[in-house]
């Protein structure tokens, strides 16, 4: 699953470049983030693609928005709920 910059800035309704760095960062932290919660392995991320894609979008703009006072428990609980039905089972 890939997530532009583009994407991303529209989004976040973000016009300029000054933040291309952090968001850029954001994008990263956010699909490694919804991979683990979902416990998928790089190659498995094209599963469920418009809902992976969404839960992305959520940390993103969760991330974004509260980056100085994020409560990563609430956003990990709220991206299992979101990511459920493609959370593999762990044995």
């Amino acid at each position: 699953m890939e997530l532009t910059l583009e994407e991303a800035k529209i989004y976040l309704h973000v016009d300029s470049s000054d933040e291309d760095t952090l968001i850029s960062s954001l994008i990263a932290s956010s699909i490694k983030l919804c991979r683990d919660v979902a416990r998928l392995k790089d190659d498995e991320t094209e599963k469920d693609e418009p809902l992976m894609k969404t839960a992305v979008f959520y940390a993103l703009g969760y991330l974004y928005e509260h980056r100085e006072e994020a409560d990563h428990h609430e956003l990990t609980m709220n991206l299992r709920s979101l990511l459920f039905s493609i959370r593999e089972g762990v044995f």
